[in-house]
């Protein structure tokens, strides 16, 4: 056998169990290796059932005494139940709604049973063991891995098993130094021990290489992104194109930290070195003024800008803004979306082409292969974690070798920056401009929401403008949450006039709505034409309503911290005191803690780290959507210490090779470029 052969040459592997394999991304040898156990269950210990206490995970070998079917009416349940015994004493074990693995027993034979002990009306069971008869049971640590339907654990250990020869044949692809450095397990004892460990010291090994190698490989591949995007000479643009002109336009004064990262885009810009940078900083900080007067050095050195934004909505607003701003000092700026036609979006290409245009602003549009702009000299992307790491560079490769700017209000962890910006500089602007007031959070039981209804009707009676948003657009049969159909027709016949209460115009808004009748609607809120929205999250990054000064976040329980930190900073935008209620649904500890942190703080990088504490980087920023591998072995959340030494490591193999062209770099390179199949192709 052989790493690259498929896994049709393993016994009991056919074309239906390889179809069910393929959903694992499961090919060939080399992939069944690299598909790693998830957690270990220790079958080493068998106990007797007078030893058992609840709460043990423990194997107990038993012989089947009664078979019995129940219904429970109060529960709704059907369940089997059946009486075990060894010369000690008896143990239930339970399966519901599972009647069909009545035929799996036969009263009078031996059985062994893993699970968890737990206290019963009828004394000490277990609920849903794993099973097997007692001549065939499994013994050792076992692994567990991911499955799919018609795949069992049974048949992965055994595959993997079959699979074992070709450990040894996975060679080493790391340098040496790096190994030596790090004091590494070879990568064959390392997966030897990950599979099927003999004792918890070389599992540790064997787990720490796993991780180090996944961390090492994803920095080397964005450090080798960079090198490539970085290679060679840029655009410097002329020293004497000072944005101060229009700085002094703008009817405010920049704050210290505006300064100071303006100050290192302009250290960029007039280098010959290609600029790659990340400006991170909250919503309302002065991004996007940072971004203006680099659009400005831009257009004074002789270059054409693009900003490119993830809605149509946010790419209309910065158009508007922007456009006016740089009318009164005679810069032209073009507008480029999806849903232009005809002669509109021609004339567009056409003066974007003969250089008419020097500032456009569009949505993911401006990439299409039929853009062309005459002299391009500076990238810009809003939202940034909308877009992956290949998107980035096939804008980039709209002009020859460009600035690339890019811009996110999603306060990101040092830690996950590291991951998901390898490839860029980062610049914080961590300081709000005087005057904001932060925006009181309040969290609410269900049973208190009239408070939070009452207060919204009080500020609407103002002149005032309130959102609500909820986690679903239509009612689900099987969660319990509040959907925005429900809460928008609600609120309808709650605020019709008829009820009581004032005459206030709401509506609904939500992302399956076709992009004109969003548009329609966001505009007539931003315009006061709607008092109350209902929505989704398609709020979340969009409109700037100054009016605004109530958030209402139903079930709350379902949004994770970094997004409903994101859905309050849609009020306070304007001079009126502003509140955000969560609305909680249940007891949940996590919930009431991301409560908790949301009433005690409105710092975005400081809610952001407690939410990948309290959720992990699969959730709070999924790695997919930026179009990077996900990482099956190591959780940035806790390897924060490893993925800074595979940095450092990293980093020093990309400085000395930056295309990992040497012959000790092969290896690397290829396992590389295997890593990144799946989102982006490396340019090695």
């Amino acid at each position: 056998m052989e790493l690259q052969d498929p896994i049709t040459v393993l016994r009991g592997v056919g074309p239906k169990k390889a179809e069910a394999l393929a959903k694992l991304h499961i090919e060939t040898l080399e992939d069944l290796l690299l598909t790693l156990p998830r957690e270990y269950q220790d079958r080493r210990a068998v106990s007797r059932i007078a030893e058992l206490a609840a709460g043990q995970r423990t194997t107990v070998i038993a012989r089947v005494e009664r078979i019995t079917e129940n219904y429970i009416r109060s529960a709704r349940k059907q369940m089997l139940r059946i009486l075990v015994s060894d010369d000690t004493g008896a143990l239930g074990i339970l399966f519901f709604h599972a009647h069909f693995l009545k035929r799996a027993f036969r009263v009078g034979e031996w059985y062994a049973f893993y699970g968890t002990v737990s206290q019963g009306r009828q004394g000490l069971q277990m609920v849903h063991p794993q099973f097997s008869s007692a001549e065939e049971r499994e013994e050792g640590i076992l692994p567990i891995y991911p499955l799919t339907k018609g795949i069992t654990q049974r048949d992965m250990r055994s595959w993997q098993k079959q699979a074992m020869p070709l450990y040894e044949k996975a060679e080493e692809y790391l340098p040496a130094e790096v190994v030596a450095r790090c004091r590494l397990t070879d990568p064959a004892s390392a997966l030897g021990s990950m599979h099927f460990p003999e004792d918890r010291q070389k599992y540790l090994e064997g787990k720490f290489r796993m991780i180090f190698d996944e961390l090492f490989l994803l920095q080397t591949g964005l450090m080798a992104v960079r090198a490539a995007g970085t290679k060679g000479e840029g655009i410097a643009f002329d020293p004497a194109a000072d944005p101060a002109p229009y700085i002094r336009t703008l009817p405010f004064p920049l704050t210290a930290a505006q300064k100071r990262v303006l100050e290192e885009i302009k250290k960029d810009l007039i280098s010959p070195k290609i600029m790659n940078r990340l400006v991170q900083g909250d919503v309302g900080s002065g991004k996007t003024a940072v971004a203006e007067a680099a659009m400005y050095m831009a257009v004074r050195s002789g270059y054409q800008a693009v900003l490119m934004a993830p809605t149509e909505i946010l790419a209309r607003q910065h158009y508007d803004g922007i456009s006016a701003a740089f009318a009164v000092h005679g810069i032209r700026t073009g507008f480029l979306t999806g849903s232009m036609r005809g002669a509109e979006k021609r004339q567009v290409l056409q003066d974007l082409e003969d250089g008419q245009i020097q500032i456009l602003i569009g949505t993911h549009a401006v990439i299409q292969p039929d853009v062309s702009f005459a002299r391009l000299g500076l990238v810009i992307t809003d939202e940034q974690h909308r877009f992956g790491v290949d998107q980035r560079i096939r804008l980039r490769e709209k002009g020859m070798d460009p600035n690339v700017l890019v811009m996110t209000a999603t306060p990101i962890p040092r830690t996950l920056a590291a991951v998901l910006y390898a490839d860029l500089d980062i610049s914080v602007i961590d300081e709000m401009p005087p005057g904001r007031t932060p925006v009181r959070t309040r969290c609410l039981q269900e049973k208190e929401r009239e408070t939070a209804y009452r207060h919204a009707e009080q500020e609407m009676a103002a002149g005032r403008q309130v959102y609500v948003v909820t986690p679903l657009i239509d009612t689900s049969e099987s969660l319990e949450v509040r959907s925005a159909q429900e809460t928008a027709e609600e609120l309808q016949q709650r605020f019709d006039g008829h009820s009581g209460h004032g005459a206030y115009r709401v509506a609904l808004l939500h992302g399956a709505m076709k992009q004109e009748e969003k548009d329609r609607i966001m505009e007539a809120f931003a315009s006061g034409d709607i008092d109350l929205l209902v929505s989704t999250v398609v709020i979340e990054v969009g409109i700037n309503v100054p009016n605004a000064t109530v958030m209402i976040i139903e079930d709350a329980q379902r949004f994770g911290l970094a997004q409903m930190h994101q859905l309050r900073g849609r009020v306070g935008r304007g001079s009126h005191p502003s509140v955000c209620y969560l609305v909680l649904r249940g007891d949940s500890e996590i919930a009431a803690s991301r409560g908790a942190i949301m009433e005690s703080t409105t710092n975005g990088f400081v809610i952001a780290e407690e939410d990948l504490k309290l959720r992990g980087p699969g959730d709070l920023f999924g790695t997919r959507q930026h179009g990077l591998p996900a990482l099956a072995v190591a959780d940035l959340a806790r390897h924060g210490e490893v993925l800074q030494k595979a940095r450092e490591e990293a980093r020093m193999v990309i400085e000395e090779d930056p295309g990992l062209d040497r012959p000790e770099h092969r290896k690397l390179r290829a396992r590389v470029s295997r890593m990144f199949s799946g989102g982006f192709t490396l340019d090695l």
